[in-house]
């Protein structure tokens, strides 16, 4: 039998006070080996529709779920995360987990970021497809007292969750970090799939070209 716990209007009132008091700060975690127009895209369509303050850019340190060979130095995917994301004010890094180094779980990190900042109420940003994973993510029913999922809207994906997931409707752009990587290793030219900054900064370091 499940058991429901009656609150007064006063907590109600109480809690919704606090909760409108806190910076709603969204979180796009990744690789971003590289970063494209498509997280870009992701993160401010998010941030308008849910009225975010921010939305913070959080690059892995070791990702869990990529095999390393394939991923270049986090000190190169940071800098380009930064070059993609510096002229949006409402647009920031978040450098927890590459400044602790070795793998990167969610849990880990969003605990240490909620204890940090407990002024801020955070809304993680995951893909769509993502959402059917959640059960087997790392400490997920821990996780999920701790931060709002945000599921981003893709074809084909179900949007039933056993979680509580916020969805959002954004446009439908075909770019991937793994197609990039296989047009720089071809020659061909990435314009318009990635920000300026980010293919000066591919090309000036000549990634991907093995």
């Amino acid at each position: 039998m499940v058991k429901i716990l009656e609150r007064t209007s006063t907590q109600v009132a109480t809690e919704m006070a606090a909760t409108a008091k806190k910076r709603r700060i969204g979180i796009l975690g990744g690789t971003f080996n590289p970063p494209h127009l498509g997280h870009l895209v992701i993160a401010d369509q998010v941030a308008t529709q849910l009225g975010l303050d921010r939305v913070l850019f959080m690059p892995d340190a070791e990702p869990p779920h990529v095999d390393r060979k394939l991923t270049i130095p986090a000190a190169d995917r940071v800098a380009m995360v930064k070059a993609a994301i510096k002229d949006n004010p409402r647009f920031d890094l978040e450098l927890t987990e590459v400044e602790r180094g070795g793998r990167s779980y969610s849990y880990d990190t969003m605990l240490q970021l909620t204890q940090a900042h407990p002024e801020n109420q955070y809304y993680f940003i995951i893909g769509g497809d993502m959402v059917a994973y959640l059960p087997k993510w790392y400490r997920i029913d821990e996780l999920v007292k701790l931060v709002q999922f945000v599921g981003v809207c893709r074809q084909g994906f179900t949007h039933a969750s056993p979680y509580p997931v916020l969805w959002v409707d954004v446009p439908q752009i075909g770019i991937s970090s793994t197609m990039i990587r296989d047009q720089v290793r071809r020659g061909q030219s990435i314009r318009y799939l990635v920000p300026t900054m980010v293919d000066l900064y591919i090309k000036e370091h000549l990634l991907y070209r093995d």
